[in-house]
C-alpha cells in the first residue's frame, strides 16, 4: 500500500525581506528550505514504512528548483519523488494548488492501493492549512487534523487510529483508510540522512510531471483557477508605544494620566 507524502519548498522567512515600493517578497540571496511542518509529515510517512511496509511516494508542486528539496527526501528513505512543474500551474492558491496534487494522487494510485496522504499542518509561507483538507475533499477520503500522535494502523480491517491536540483537550480517532493525516511539529522528531542515502540520492531519479502528463484542466489550475489572488505583501507596521508617568508617581496619578490619553483618542467615554 501507498503513503503519499505532500511537500513544499519554502523561503527560509527568517531572511525573507520585504521590497517597500513593489510590495513584493525580495527573493534574490533567500535561501530555500522544505516547510517545516513537512519534514515532520515526511518523518511519519518513513515511520509507518518502517513498521507496517508502506511504500512511500513525496510529491511537491513548485518550479524546477524544488527537485533540491525532493532529493533530500529520497535520502531520508523515500522511495519515489515527484515534482509537479510546469508553468500552467503558476500563481496557484490553495484551492488551484490541492486541485493539483489531488491530480497527482489519483494518478499515483492508478497502480497502488493509497493507504494515506500525509501533509504538514500548513506551511510558514501561507499559514494556511487549507490544502490538506482540499486534497481530502477532492479525493473523497476521511480528514484527520491536527494529529500529533498515529496510534496504530490496521492493514487487516484497513483502518487508522490517530491522536487530535484540541483545544485543552487530546481527541482519540479511529477511522477509515484512504486518509488524509495532517501533522503538528510534535509528532515526531525528523531523523537526519546517514552518508550512503545522502550519495544514493545524488543519482537517484526525481521524475517531472507538468501538465502534459497531468492532463488537468487549465480553467481549473494556476491563476485561473485561483480563487482568490494576494494582490500585496507588507511588513506589520507598528506605532510606538508611550510610557505614561514615571517610577515615583502614584498608581492613581498614572491611571488618571491613561484615562485621558484614551478620552483623547476617543476609545474611552464618560
Amino acid at each position: 500500500m501507498l503513503i503519499v507524502t505532500c511537500v513544499k519548498q519554502v523561503p527560509d522567512t527568517t531572511q525573507v525581506k520585504v521590497d517597500p515600493v513593489t510590495g513584493t517578497l525580495i527573493r534574490e540571496g533567500v535561501p530555500f528550505i522544505m516547510n517545516p511542518y513537512d519534514t515532520h509529515a515526511l518523518e511519519e510517512s518513513l515511520r509507518l514504512k518502517d513498521k507496517y511496509g508502506f511504500r512511500v511516494a513525496v510529491i511537491s508542486m513548485g518550479p524546477p528548483n524544488a527537485e533540491v528539496t525532493l532529493r533530500k527526501t529520497l535520502a531520508l528513505g523515500a522511495d519515489e519523488a515527484i515534482l509537479l512543474s510546469d508553468r500552467v500551474f503558476g500563481g496557484a492558491d490553495t484551492l488551484a494548488t490541492s486541485m493539483v496534487l489531488t491530480g497527482a494522487i489519483k494518478k499515483l494510485a492508478e497502480n497502488e492501493e493509497l493507504a494515506m496522504v500525509i501533509c504538514g499542518r500548513q506551511t510558514i509561507d501561507g499559514d494556511t492549512a487549507q490544502v490538506g483538507p482540499g486534497i481530502a475533499t477532492r479525493l473523497g477520503c476521511t480528514q484527520l487534523t491536527l494529529v500529533d500522535r498515529v496510534e496504530e494502523v490496521d492493514l487487516k480491517a484497513k483502518t487508522v487510529k490517530v491522536r487530535r491536540r484540541l483545544e485543552g483537550r487530546h481527541e482519540v480517532v479511529r477511522a477509515p483508510l484512504p486518509a488524509m493525516i495532517a501533522v503538528l511539529r510534535e509528532i515526531n522528531t525528523p531523523r537526519y540522512p546517514n552518508v550512503p542515502m545522502r550519495l544514493a540520492a545524488e543519482d537517484a531519479p526525481v521524475t517531472l510531471w507538468d501538465n502534459k502528463v497531468m492532463h488537468m484542466d487549465e480553467a481549473t489550475i494556476g491563476l485561473k483557477g485561483s480563487a482568490t489572488q494576494v494582490r500585496k505583501i507588507f511588513s506589520p507596521q507598528r506605532a510606538l508605544g508611550e510610557i505614561l508617568g514615571g517610577e515615583n508617581d502614584k498608581p492613581e496619578d498614572s491611571a488618571k494620566l491613561l484615562i485621558n490619553k484614551m478620552m483623547e483618542k476617543d476609545l474611552l467615554s464618560l
